[in-house]
């Protein structure tokens, strides 16, 4: 079966008084029917610009260039009405901020009923039964009762199943779901993601996780795409990329996860060392190098391509293999 989607070559790029950003760079990866990506990295790393490009949502000194297909239809920087047949629709995202991303002044049920309206053109009865059983599927209790009222009457945590029960009135092919987990407590984070693997079960959609928590991609995904400083540096399946990262970064990302199994009482937690570079000013070489424990010469002069070094795997590092 194709792709839902195809992304190659994907650059982004952001026009500011100090010179341009880039902040995604050639970045390439497919999702299939009913997969889960997890898409890692520290913030800045270009996670969510990926996204918010192939959403036609950049912001207005923003630019993309590469390929975007969706089910073989090219998508990137389509004319907004026509990118308004797919948002929504076929493709879905949930934001970091429920509350930001809600309309506070517009009860529950409008903001619902208008998304209907729109995409499915059904009439309000229609659409308010609709919205209703979807509140219901993401187990927001006595959902007819609270489908009339608004975002600051609900917790953290149910005004984000309200997010997701809005991208899901569509049954989109993709959800891409948005740090969906931040500022909500642990008990609150394992409901979402609980809920999100049983509606990928239920309802056979594809899930994009971005996320800067390895704890909750183990737990969700089946491939993983790993960003640093706008690149992509290693892809895999997230359980050989756990196993047995193969790029540095990755490696340092999971030394520096707490480990109750492992964590000794005097033990300090592992750390990566230095910043991130400047995406204004980007080395020449691997981006990681100024701060890799294994970097030497050809590191600081060439940069690698992403190539296979496994089954299903990428990395972009000179390297052979880890230590």
């Amino acid at each position: 079966m194709s792709a839902v989607l195809e992304v190659e070559d994907l650059t982004t790029r952001f026009a500011t008084p100090d010179g341009e950003v880039l902040a995604a760079d050639q970045v390439g990866f497919t999702i299939g029917p009913g997969e889960s990506l997890g898409v890692v990295g520290e913030s800045g790393s270009g996670k969510t610009q990926i996204f918010l490009s192939i959403m036609g949502l950049l912001a207005k000194n923003g630019r993309s260039t590469g390929s975007v297909r969706y089910r073989g239809k090219e998508i990137l920087n389509l004319p907004a009405r026509r990118l308004n047949e797919f948002r929504g629709d076929e493709l879905a995202m949930i934001f970091q901020d429920p509350m930001t991303s809600l309309n506070p002044f517009l009860k529950i049920s409008r903001q619902m009923i208008e998304v209907l309206r729109e995409h499915k053109g059904l009439g309000d009865g229609e659409a308010r039964k609709r919205g209703i059983a979807m509140l219901e599927l993401v187990g927001i209790p006595e959902a007819a009762r609270r489908f009339d009222m608004y975002p600051h009457e609900f917790s953290g945590g149910m005004r984000q199943r309200v997010m997701i029960a809005m991208s899901l009135l569509c049954e989109p092919d993709l959800l891409i779901a948005d740090e969906p987990t931040t500022a909500l407590d642990v008990t609150v984070q394992a409901q979402i993601l609980e809920l999100l693997a049983r509606l990928k079960r239920e309802l056979g959609m594809a899930i994009a996780l971005i996320t800067h928590d390895l704890g909750v991609v183990a737990g969700l995904c089946e491939r993983v795409i790993v960003m640093y400083a706008g690149r992509a540096v290693e892809l895999a399946p997230a359980g050989p990329l756990f196993r047995d990262p193969q790029h540095p970064y990755t490696k340092g990302l999971l030394l520096s996860m707490p480990r109750l199994d492992e964590l000794a009482a005097d033990q300090e937690l592992a750390t990566i060392p230095g910043q991130p570079p400047n995406l204004q000013a980007l080395p020449s070489g691997c981006v990681f190098a100024d701060r890799c424990p294994y970097v030497f010469e050809r590191c600081r002069a060439e940069r690698p391509g992403l190539r296979a070094c496994g089954p299903g795997r990428l990395k972009s590092c000179h390297l052979e293999a880890l230590a």
